[in-house]
């Protein structure tokens, strides 16, 4: 399928509908045509996997057309210039989530990009190396537990920031390593344990949240259940 016919495609799906109950998700929809990723995704899968067209698509600056994007890029034909490209272009926390998630954590250069925009003070940059620690804790079954305790000194740093979308991807990437395993579970549970402590409003909310679910009933039985399995 060529641009202009995606393009097509995608304003003939266009939804004013869903793109209201986007805004009302805080979505940024200045460049969006409402249209959910339950649609999106067999698109997606009709077009198939295509580099370049997916170059293309980010071009366009339509919302959707970003996401698809992620979706249909190569990971092994991303560049660290692309990845800083498109991150620039961030401008909504499901863009972030989607080429993170979709694309960018299935790169060699992960791990490097989560510690580096993690510094970074582009509230979307910032997300978005959050996000890849989040994703890569689910995503990269190889990775291995030192891998992310190195992201616990960078959420102790940055749990201080009281941006919504910045502090929610913290929270979100101190609960996805703590739901890794066991030993990263007992680990994550300190850390937030220590975060608790802190004059920071939002230190102790990333906290709280990320408590009630580490050392919830249904996450210690998972994580015991699968310590078993490995075990056996």
């Amino acid at each position: 399928m060529k641009y202009q016919n995606v393009l097509t495609r995608l304003r003939s799906l266009s939804n004013p509908k869903n793109k209201e109950g986007m805004a009302r998700f805080g979505i940024n929809t200045d460049q969006a045509l409402g249209i959910s990723l339950y649609t999106l995704r067999p698109l997606a899968k009709e077009i198939g996997k295509n580099h370049e067209l997916a170059e293309e698509l980010w071009t366009s600056g339509i919302h959707e057309a970003r996401i698809l994007s992620s979706i249909i890029a190569e990971p092994e034909k991303v560049t660290e210039d692309l990845m800083e490209s498109w991150v620039k272009d961030f401008n909504s926390w499901d863009i972030c989530d989607q080429v993170c998630s979709n694309l960018f954590d299935r790169t060699p250069f992960a791990f490097r990009k989560a510690v580096e925009w993690s510094k970074r003070n582009e509230e979307f940059v910032k997300r978005a190396g959050f996000v890849l620690m989040a994703t890569l804790s689910v995503h990269d079954k190889n990775a291995s537990d030192k891998d992310f305790e190195q992201f616990f000194p960078i959420i102790i740093r940055e749990a201080t920031d009281e941006r919504n979308f910045v502090k929610k991807a913290v929270n979100w990437a101190l609960r996805q390593i703590g739901k890794r395993n066991l030993i990263l579970n007992t680990k994550a549970i300190k850390i937030a344990q220590e975060l608790k402590k802190s004059d920071s409003k939002s230190s102790r909310w990333i906290a709280s949240n990320a408590l009630r679910e580490l050392t919830s009933k249904k996450v210690q039985t998972k994580l015991k259940k699968n310590q078993l399995f490995i075990a056996s």
